[in-house]
C-alpha cells in the first residue's frame, strides 16, 4: 500500500484515485501519522457486506437479534460431573 502525504493527495488527487483503482488501497497521512485510506468502491462493499453488526447498532434497533450474541443451544458440552467421595 502506498503511502501519501496529505498535501500531495490533495495536489494529485486524480493520480491517487487512478493509483487506488489500479494499485489497490493508498493510505494518507497527517504529520507522518496515518490518517485515512482511500479504498475502491467494489472493495468497499465487500468489507461492508462482510461486516457483523456492531453491538450498538444491536442495542438501538427494533427488534432483538440473539442470533448474533447467544450460541445455538446444543452447541456447547457440559463437562461430566464427578461425584467427590
Amino acid at each position: 500500500m502506498k503511502t501519501w502525504p496529505v498535501q500531495d493527495a490533495k495536489a494529485r488527487f486524480s493520480e491517487f484515485l487512478d493509483a487506488c483503482l489500479a494499485d489497490g488501497p493508498q493510505m494518507v497521512t497527517r504529520r507522518g501519522a496515518e490518517a485515512a485510506v482511500l479504498v475502491p468502491a467494489a472493495e468497499w462493499r465487500r468489507l461492508q457486506a462482510a461486516a457483523r453488526p456492531s453491538l450498538k447498532a444491536l442495542l438501538l434497533s427494533d427488534s432483538a437479534r440473539t442470533e448474533y450474541l447467544v450460541p445455538s443451544r446444543g452447541a456447547a458440552r457440559r463437562r461430566r460431573v464427578v461425584p467427590i467421595r
